[in-house]
């Protein structure tokens, strides 16, 4: 059995675990991550026996025979230089390294030390693409003359605007993220590039002397094919395929869909062929559907193992490398094949990107060393850089804390700023954001997902944390920012108001609701047993610029263009508009008597989901609907659900009617408590409310 050690104990690390579990000659060996509490997760959830903080410990107590590297890309090079000196073969995540320079000093060491390198380009794997292959191998279309990619997908990060990834600290850097999946695509069917001509798009700023390229369209001579390639991220509508024209038909692999289909001639005279031939390709087309929906059914009922194509094409990729050293021959996607693609990326930049090519190589370093007048955990998010730019435009001094610093807007350049680098569950990193601060603002809620205890420890655990260092420091003033998603929400007899508690049934709640209810209690008790001078804020459905535009208050969406409602969607929404909030928790800040309150954040325009989704469409000149729904159809929905995932061996909890009911918002609110002590007074003007809550999405 080879011994396999992960390095790096992220998100990937997790699916890497998963796929090598079905690779018979292998063992999962160790974990080695420099955040030992995250290697030790990682251990206990796969049954990983050794856990250490670096690769040097790892080689040194020889715990492993072969390594896959996770880590940041960045990082990919010198993490693998390190495993390839101690004679160890190893898998690298793409990119194989973040320059060609990089690559080749990899090769020429692996090639020395006669150590394999792969590269997992996962994609060259999936169940459409191998298909593709296999066709133009056959040559069941006869000879293939040309290939034409489609990469047009969304991207979370820019729709959010969360540029603090690797992948935006410079142009070149989102083609080594992004581009290589479907150049991996390219250059395995049509070989070796030779001449490449490329066309940007208008650049994107995404922070001051930072910019990126969302767009491209590139021409690509192959050794064996011409390519075009059409690179896009950040839509809205999802589209990845690839069509090869052959000399009798096409053939079309959709990634996304995971369905392959031709479209060729039959044996009928032109005007039969016409249908024959649009039948045949819509049978296969719909036969993949059919496949990929039974497959997920088997799988969610535990009837058959994993098969989504993400899945398949990680599993078969990983044991394509462990295959090729079984048989000690050279991966078919190795080192050679990884620089290739990384010299392919920085050639298309060379000729895409106005020079100068501007690059972000650190985070920005803290600016102010005088005391801050107020400290904002979570500042650098939606709600939080209104806040920040507020704060400046009072002349106020403002300590921001966020889990990462990198790529952040003009605002946070602001001399009066003073930046940290830190997350709500490090005591130490609070101290360091808060000390000689009067006042702090919570606005960071910790919770990223997991299980109900991990959702539990992040959101309700960090905001103890620094309610317990506001105690600590002598803070005068905390503000927690939660949300009305701590209360019931649903149809009731009198209005909500701040002195309504918490959902006293919170445990019937979703996990975000139910640790929101908890972390009410937790501060209002320490109000009550050890003076903490908190106010707790919760605003309602926020809107305006930065912020979703298709906000989970409205319903859920299945895709941008579709939402399914919570209810019927007739009742007013408690909206209220991010500015309104800003100026509601400086308000806070310096009203008197008013620790150990609650107030709910509820403007006064308050448009139902159907009116909402209506403006958006309009605004956006897109087709968006709303489905109105039944919260009992909703939650025999939910109940089939539950009950097949019960059927497959899963024990999830029991969806609550109560959780439906309360998601759908049909309480009326009242305010006046908030108007009367914090002297609120939100935006009241439906069209001055519509231009920054919906207009602004339209760019």
């Amino acid at each position: 059995m080879r011994r396999v050690g992960l390095v790096g104990a992220g998100f990937i690390s997790r699916v890497h675990a998963e796929a090598l579990r079905t690779v018979a000659s292998v063992e999962l060996a160790a974990v080695v991550d420099p955040v030992l509490d995250r290697a030790r997760s990682l251990a206990a959830q796969c049954a990983i026996p050794h856990v250490f903080s670096s690769v040097q410990e790892a080689l040194t107590a020889d715990a492993f025979d072969c390594a896959h590297v996770l880590v940041p890309p960045d990082r990919h090079a010198a993490t693998a230089a390190l495993l390839i000196a101690g004679g160890k073969p190893v898998l690298i995540e793409k990119p194989l390294a973040d320059s060609g320079a990089a690559c080749a000093a990899l090769i020429e060491q692996a090639t020395a030390l006669q150590v394999p390198i792969g590269i997992n380009q996962n994609f060259v794997h999936h169940p459409a693409f191998v298909r593709l292959r296999g066709l133009l191998q056959a040559r069941a279309l006869g000879r293939p003359n040309h290939i034409s990619c489609i990469y047009n997908v969304p991207l979370r990060q820019i729709t959010a605007r969360q540029f603090g990834h690797w992948m935006f600290a410079a142009p070149g850097n989102l083609l080594l993220e992004q581009a290589v999946h479907p150049l991996s695509q390219i250059v395995a069917l049509a070989g070796t590039m030779g001449d490449v001509l490329v066309r940007a798009g208008p650049p994107l700023a995404v922070a001051p002397g930072q910019v990126i390229y969302p767009t491209l369209d590139a021409v690509l001579a192959g050794e064996h094919l011409p390519a075009t390639l059409r690179f896009a991220v950040g839509q809205a509508f999802p589209l990845w395929q690839l069509s090869v024209v052959c000399d009798d038909g096409v053939a079309t692999a959709d990634i996304l869909g995971n369905r392959l289909y031709t479209s060729q001639r039959t044996r009928w005279l032109e005007t039969l062929d016409g249908v024959a031939s649009a039948s045949r390709t819509a049978t296969a087309m719909v036969g993949d559907s059919a496949r990929n929906a039974a497959g997920y059914g088997m799988s969610l009922l535990r009837l058959a193992s994993r098969n989504d194509p993400f899945f398949r094409s990680m599993r078969d990729s990983i044991a394509a490398f462990h295959a090729a050293l079984d048989a000690g021959r050279a991966p078919e996607l190795g080192g050679r094949f990884g620089a290739g693609l990384v010299n392919l990326c920085e050639r298309i930049g060379d000729l895409a990107f106005t020079p100068p090519r501007t690059e972000l190589a650190a985070p920005i370093v803290v600016q102010s060393t005088s005391a801050a007048d107020i400290a904002v955990l979570g500042g650098t998010g939606f709600i939080g850089s209104h806040l920040v730019r507020h704060c400046l435009d009072k002349g106020l001094r403002v300590a921001v804390m966020a889990r990462s610093i990198r790529g952040l807007p003009e605002l946070f350049r602001d001399p009066r700023v003073r930046l940290h680098r830190g997350d709500i569950g490090d005591a130490d990193a609070i101290a360091d954001a808060i000390i000689g601060t009067p006042a702090v603002v919570n606005l960071a809620h910790g919770g990223g997902g997991g299980s109900w205890d991990e959702i539990r420890e992040a959101m309700v655990g960090g905001a103890e944390t620094v309610a317990h260092a506001c105690l600590r420091h002598n803070v005068q003033r905390l503000v927690h920012v939660g949300s009305i998603a701590s209360l019931y929400l649903g149809p009731q007899p009198g209005a909500v108001t701040g002195s309504t508690p918490p959902d006293r049934q919170a445990d019937r709640r979703a996990d975000y609701a139910r640790a929101k209810a908890i972390c009410d209690r937790m501060l209002l008790e320490l109000h009550a047993s050890q003076k903490l001078p908190v106010v707790i804020l919760r605003p309602g459905v926020v809107v305006g610029e930065g912020g979703p535009p298709f906000h989970g208050g409205l319903g859920f969406f299945n895709n941008e263009q579709h939402c399914i409602g919570w209810n019927d969607g007739r009742n007013p929404l408690p909206f209220v508009l991010v500015e309104d909030v800003a100026e509601a928790v400086l308000l806070a800040i310096h009203a008197e008597n008013v620790d150990g309150r609650c107030y709910n954040l509820v403007g006064d325009v308050r448009l139902s989901a159907r009116a909402y989704i209506a403006a958006l469409g309009t605004a956006l000149q897109r087709p968006l609907h709303f489905h109105p729904q039944s919260p009992l159809a909703l939650w025999a929905g939910e109940l089939g659900k539950w009950a097949i995932k019960r059927a497959g061996g899963r024990h999830p909890p029991v969806p609550s009617l109560r959780d439906l009911l309360s998601r759908g918002m049909k309480a009326r609110f009242d305010c006046t408590d908030a108007r009367r002590d914090l002297d609120w007074h939100p935006v009241s003007d439906r069209e001055i409310f519509e231009a920054r809550a919906i207009s602004v999405h339209a760019g």
